[in-house]
């Protein structure tokens, strides 16, 4: 029996701790500063009423002024620029017989992240804030075979004339000091709504297969040890980014040796 109670006493510790964490859960989601988020002045409710969108203090021009907004409408712009890089890939199959993107990833940063970004870089945590100062809330990640597919599916983009191009970063004619290399580009994609249309950032990153396995376990390390990796683990990162770009180097040497081989074939 001694121990039967002291196992009800710990459930009952244990259904405790949980009530107050969810109670105070609920607090700070229904309290003026969710997640980091500053709700204006005007938009707050004498009552504390919970909301799970973020009103911004004033307009921004593109008329964006809700959370649910912008995820709807960044939503909506990945969803052009995955599209279009899937009909860039089947023309490209249909005109040269080859396929320049492995595969696609697409997200929307998460709000803790914009948060950071913007703490970071000065700015008070707003809507409006987020829209004209974070330029990654929609971002996108093109992985291609070659380094060559690479500035060509760019300059695809590029010429699309409804896409405006900000910025671009290249990091792998000049990569940054850890080893770390992509095509970045910032752009703008209309999306459409029913009584305007909104000028939508969109980063696209551009690597090769390699470049993304470098980047990924780099990104985990960064992760784990919370931006504070050891000197011989930071080297030893570099000098396998090296390994990375001779690899690359050398199978788009070697691709380029098939084609040859191919073309040769098809004329006897």
């Amino acid at each position: 029996m001694g121990e039967k109670d002291s196992l009800q006493k710990k459930s009952l510790k244990f259904q405790d701790s949980y009530t107050f964490l969810h109670i105070f859960m609920i607090y700070l989601l229904c309290s003026e500063d969710w997640g980091g988020f500053v709700l204006p002045y005007g938009s707050r409710n004498p009552k504390k009423e919970c909301r799970w969108d973020m009103d911004i203090r004033e307009d921004n021009g593109e008329g964006i002024d809700s959370w649910k907004e912008v995820t709807l409408i960044y939503n909506a712009a990945l969803k052009q620029i995955e599209t279009r890089m899937e009909i860039l890939n089947e023309e490209f199959q249909h005109v040269h017989q080859y396929n320049p993107i492995e595969h696609i990833k697409a997200r929307i940063k998460t709000p803790e992240s914009i948060v950071k970004k913007l703490k970071r870089n000065g700015y008070e945590s707003t809507i409006d804030n987020m829209v004209k100062h974070v330029n990654d809330i929609a971002g996108i990640r093109v992985i291609c075979s070659f380094t060559s597919d690479i500035y060509r599916i760019a300059d695809m983009i590029s010429e699309q004339r409804d896409l405006q191009v900000l910025t671009v970063k290249d990091y792998i004619t000049f990569p940054k000091t850890s080893g770390y290399k992509s095509y970045h580009m910032i752009i703008t994609v209309p999306v459409y709504l029913s009584d305007r249309t909104v000028d939508a950032k969109v980063e696209i990153q551009i690597r090769t297969v390699a470049m993304d396995f470098w980047a990924s376990l780099e990104h985990k390390i960064h992760y784990k040890l919370e931006g504070d990796a050891p000197e011989h683990i930071r080297s030893e990162l570099v000098e396998c980014a090296k390994m990375v770009t001779d690899l690359d180097a050398r199978m788009l040497k070697l691709n380029e040796e098939l084609l040859i081989l191919s073309r040769e074939r098809e004329k006897e």
